[in-house]
């Protein structure tokens, strides 16, 4: 449905490392590195996440109600990625665990990047 989705940053080496350490449990892979932009994506894929300095120069700043859902293979990449988020200059927005609000399997965590923006990483499997 989606070609790429895009955040803004306005540190990009600081994103840089926050990505790099978020991705691998989720099997995701840098494959773009520029001064301006880095991009995630599937391993053997095209980059699929960017994330850039701001066209304008203006500081990045996060959309108020927009989440970024990265899907994990199990629940485990869910904890792992939430972990290695929280250790590399990300914060909190909800610890994993199951939302059966959404539905039986949906086991998330939520974090916010170093720029504010909001992360989802989920698994909709079944255990």
């Amino acid at each position: 449905m989606f070609s790429h989705v895009t955040v803004g940053s306005s540190d990009i080496a600081r994103s840089r490392r926050f990505y790099d350490a978020l991705t691998p449990p989720l099997g995701l892979v840098r494959h773009a590195d520029y001064p301006e932009a880095i991009g995630y994506g599937c391993d053997g894929g095209r980059p699929q996440l960017w994330i850039v300095q701001p066209l304008d120069r203006k500081p990045a700043t996060a959309g108020n109600g927009i989440t970024v859902g990265l899907d994990a293979t199990d629940r485990d990449a869910v904890d792992a990625a939430y972990a290695a988020a929280l250790a590399h200059g990300g914060t909190d927005e909800g610890k994993p665990g199951l939302r059966p609000h959404y539905h039986p399997n949906y086991y998330g965590a939520y974090v916010r990047d170093p720029d504010g923006n909001k992360v989802c990483i989920v698994c909709h499997k079944a255990v």
